[in-house]
């Protein structure tokens, strides 16, 4: 039986447990050039109606590493931009490759399309959240921190976009403290931050009172994909979210810095930090290959067993 990777809870703590232990082997092993070819033979779709670098990339390498090939499809060029429907679009594919990776708007399109795919299905992105992006961040923490289980982050900047709910969701899952700081207008209410994530999330009315003796700060840009519109309002609702050195010094003096990419250098980030000994961002974004190819071999591999 096929399992979707749509949000972090479609896997359980164990299993993320010894995803991020697989995702160490791969890493060490693609740093000693060894060959790895547990995917030979398998094939990768992947769907984007959102533009990507990182997401697509990593994707398309990680299973060209495992000895698998990978496919890209924009759905500007496919029958979906005529309006062929999602499930005729998905029980095709399904025939054809071994799992999908969709990166799209609202969440409801991707379920919809798992719902009717018979292979597994991976969320690349929606306007809800961003699994595969957390589960590099996590793994990033795993290696400078070890044990993740209460360490404290920080979130500065939207706190209802796809990043903050992914946040708030590894809260609950593995044993977080997450300090969300947003703008009012930005910030999800209690009962939705306690929905997502339990008793493993703070709101902060300022990001200095978040930042307070955390062990990582992590930001987003403040104008999404699709919210182009909305970019002046945003940015003069953001102003002081910064993650600059006076906002990190709040911060435990070795915690470190986290940006999904791509950034906007003086708005959600200062250059000095992004560019300076705290961040960790160039090793997450490296990670991101890796943590999938753990991914895809737990998908891929136990459907076939299943089937």
């Amino acid at each position: 039986m096929k399992r979707d990777f749509l949000k972090l809870r479609d896997l359980s703590l164990g299993e993320h447990q010894a995803l991020l232990k697989r995702t160490t082997e791969l890493k060490h092993m693609r740093r000693r050039r060894e060959v790895v070819t547990t995917l030979a033979g398998r094939s990768l779709v992947l769907i984007f109606e959102k533009s990507s670098t990182r997401t697509r990339v990593s994707f398309e390498l990680a299973m060209t590493q495992l000895g698998g090939h990978a496919l890209t499809l924009p759905v500007a060029d496919s029958q979906l931009a005529r309006g062929e429907p999602l499930a005729d679009t998905a029980r095709v594919l399904s025939r054809y490759a071994d799992a999908i990776m969709v990166r799209t708007f609202g969440e409801e399109r991707i379920y919809a399309f798992a719902q009717h795919a018979t292979v597994p299905v991976i969320n690349g992105l929606t306007d809800q959240g961003h699994p595969v992006q957390v589960l590099a961040d996590l793994y990033t923490m795993v290696e400078r921190l070890g044990e993740l289980q209460g360490r404290k982050v920080a979130f500065v900047g939207d706190g209802v976009g796809n990043m903050a709910r992914s946040w708030m969701e590894a809260a609950g899952l593995f044993g977080l403290q997450l300090h969300l700081a947003a703008p009012e207008k930005f910030r999800p209410t209690a009962q939705e931050a306690a929905a997502l994530g339990g008793h493993g999330v703070k709101l902060f009315d300022t990001p200095q009172e978040a930042c307070r003796g955390v062990d990582v700060v992590t930001t987003d840009v403040w104008t999404s994909m699709g919210q182009d519109a909305e970019k002046a309002l945003r940015k003069e609702a953001f102003d002081g979210y910064c993650v600059d050195a006076a906002l990190l010094s709040h911060a435990r003096p070795e915690a470190f810095v986290l940006h999904c990419l791509p950034a906007h250098r003086g708005e959600e980030i200062s250059e000095e930090v992004l560019e300076g000994p705290r961040s960790a961002v160039w090793d997450e974004a490296e990670n991101r290959l890796h943590v999938q190819k753990a991914l895809l071999e737990k998908l891929i591999l136990e459907a076939e067993k299943e089937a």
